[in-house]
């Protein structure tokens, strides 16, 4: 059965690789120059040399800002240099216009300069609102693959540690679809029913038999562990080591609020998954399927004995669920490129979302998935960028010490 699963997954993958951007041999450093109010910035001088001194390749940023020099000498150590004096009147290389990047073998490195525009970031106040506004951003994100994590957990119990994957197989069918040349956001619409159909056949596929059979709650955690494991180095084969940006919407100002920017693509973020989630909610409370969802969740024989096709159930449970796990992905990825382990990186949050708000409730899963988000944000004007997720997960430990049910759990779980 596994295989089985594994090789469909191939073949959808097959499928949606266009022809001519299988992965290239050969090493690559990229990057884009931007700053929040200057936008892209075009004609800026980007030189690579070697460790030794000697000079790779030297390329001009196009109109979206973008650079990218091929590395024929292969991987090894190299120094990326933009050219400060060629950089709009005002805009800095706060921390240097060099970096020193260590290439591994077939590997497109992204190479990032932190561009500031001098413009003063205003009292620590207007700090923690943009921090806020970015974590509420992240936070909604995180919900969006969470809820549907909740919900398989609460109607089969099963705690699905290849969730992760689903938000990677939505990003990274919506890439190659955009990269075609398909507008982005009819590739998410069909990334999100690719999602959809990969939730059915996880169920069809894997764990209704597993259930037929009798598995337990814990060799079914072990076979998401294996099949998390086999679907994310299936994704790095097909789609590649590489972090890639969408084709769409990359190039754009961010739009200042007095109290916080935040650029266009990231507010239509915030208002597509609100809507989104209001509309699962909305599901869950009026209409009959949801109505059953809950009832399964409640219990599930007795949810059987009332007439609720309890396998249809969990099929719907499975498809809602990826269906927005890799809507999710597809957000994810328009602010933190495409990446072959993106889901990954984030499952240990939404692990940390659906504990913290309450084991099996949606409703949990969003407001602990929001508190997380918000809180890892937060938590850089006290500690360092690298360690803020350390710090969302330490918020979780102290948090279940003293509701160990979850913000809206309860010991007798209900819906």
């Amino acid at each position: 059965m596994l295989a089985l699963l594994l090789a469909s997954f191939a073949m959808v993958f097959a499928a949606l690789l266009p022809s001519g951007t299988a992965q290239a041999a050969g090493e690559q450093v990229r990057g884009t120059l931007t700053t929040g109010s200057t936008g892209p910035i075009a004609g800026v001088e980007v030189t690579v040399t070697t460790a030794g001194g000697d000079e790779v390749d030297s390329v001009e940023t196009d109109d979206a800002g973008r650079f990218a020099i091929d590395l024929p000498d292969g991987a090894g150590d190299y120094t990326v240099t933009i050219d400060e004096d060629a950089l709009p009147e005002g805009v800095t290389a706060g921390d240097g216009a060099s970096r020193d990047v260590t290439v591994e073998e077939n590997r497109r490195l992204p190479v990032t300069f932190a561009l500031t525009d001098g413009e003063e970031r205003g009292s620590g106040r207007i700090l923690a609102v943009q921090l806020f506004v970015d974590g509420l951003r992240f936070g909604l994100l995180i919900a969006l693959a969470a809820v549907g994590l909740s919900l398989i957990f609460g109607t089969t119990g099963l705690t699905n540690f290849a969730h992760g994957e689903l938000v990677t197989i939505g990003a990274v069918v919506a890439f190659f679809i955009n990269a075609t040349g398909v507008p982005l956001v009819a590739a998410a619409v069909v990334a999100v029913l690719v999602g959809a159909a990969v939730g059915a056949l996880n169920e069809l596929a894997l764990w209704r038999p597993l259930r037929k059979r009798g598995t337990g709650l814990v060799a079914a955690l072990v076979v998401s562990i294996g099949l998390s494991l086999a679907l994310r180095y299936l994704i790095q084969t097909v789609y590649g080591g590489r972090s890639n940006a969408y084709t769409d919407y990359q190039s754009q100002r961010a739009r200042d609020f007095g109290a916080f920017a935040i650029t266009d693509r990231d507010l239509y973020s915030i208002v597509i998954a609100l809507v989104v989630l209001v509309g699962v909610a909305l599901m869950l409370q009026r209409s009959r399927i949801g109505k059953a969802m809950r009832a399964v969740a409640d219990n599930r024989d007795l949810a059987a004995s009332s007439g609720i096709d309890v396998n249809r159930v969990i099929l719907v449970v499975w498809m809602a669920g990826g269906a927005l796990a890799a809507l999710g992905g597809v957000l994810l990825g328009l602010s933190d490129q495409v990446q072959w382990d993106m889901g990954f990186r984030l499952l240990l949050l939404m692990f940390a979302g659906v504990t913290l708000g309450g084991l099996g409730t949606a409703y949990g899963a969003l407001l602990g998935s929001v508190i997380v988000g918000v809180f890892i944000q937060m938590s850089t004007l006290v500690i360092p960028n690298d360690m803020k997720y350390v710090g969302g997960l330490l918020l979780l430990i102290v948090i279940l010490i003293v509701r160990p049910q979850g913000i809206l759990g309860s010991r007798a779980r209900i819906g």
